[in-house]
């Protein structure tokens, strides 16, 4: 018994000494340690000749001076049209804004609405400026007034007018009401 217990002990000190590489184990490094700005709070807003065409708010930003991006936590994103009113706004858990192009991304229970009652579900959507077009990668339901889609990857504008998809799942249009005179 004393063979035994001490073969176990010196195995024991074998493997924490082979453990220690003479410092304490490294640690990942998380978004607040490499940013070179953190803020809180966040209400920023970008206008085209003078009209607000984006408002994005964040809880926290993570800001990145030499890569001229930002990550945001607990995102809303809101478009507005050349005459400035409300075309559409996306919430999420997490993004990223691109300073230099405008183009974002937003990850995690990402929900897109309108004001005439127009919605969109997934876990990511991207914006991209220079075109204007929103799309997502992942699994999506639509719906609207009348109409559901659902598929695997999408396209739309940011009023959701038109989303397409290459990959439907489910989708209808609804039934309207049509009086003929």
């Amino acid at each position: 018994m004393g063979r035994s217990l001490a073969a176990v002990i010196g195995l024991v000190a074998i493997a924490v000494l082979a453990s220690d590489a003479g410092g304490p184990p490294p640690t990942p490094v998380s978004l607040p340690d490499t940013a070179d700005q953190v803020l809180y709070g966040v209400d920023h807003n970008v206008t085209i000749d003078g009209v607000r065409r984006i408002r994005l708010e964040a809880d926290t930003v993570y800001f990145y001076q030499t890569s001229q991006t930002a990550e945001l936590m607990g995102v809303k994103v809101e478009f507005y049209s050349v005459q400035g009113a409300l075309r559409s706004t996306v919430i999420s858990d997490e993004g990223t804004y691109e300073w230099r192009s405008g183009d974002m991304e937003a990850r995690g229970n990402v929900i897109a609405h309108t004001p005439d009652e127009r919605r969109l579900t997934t876990e990511v959507l991207a914006y991209d400026q220079r075109s204007e077009i929103i799309s997502g990668p992942e699994t999506f339901v639509f719906d609207a007034p009348d109409r559901h889609l659902e598929g695997d990857g999408f396209t739309a504008d940011p009023d959701f007018t038109s989303v397409t998809t290459s990959r439907p799942r489910r989708g209808r249009i609804r039934d309207t009401d049509v009086r003929r005179p």
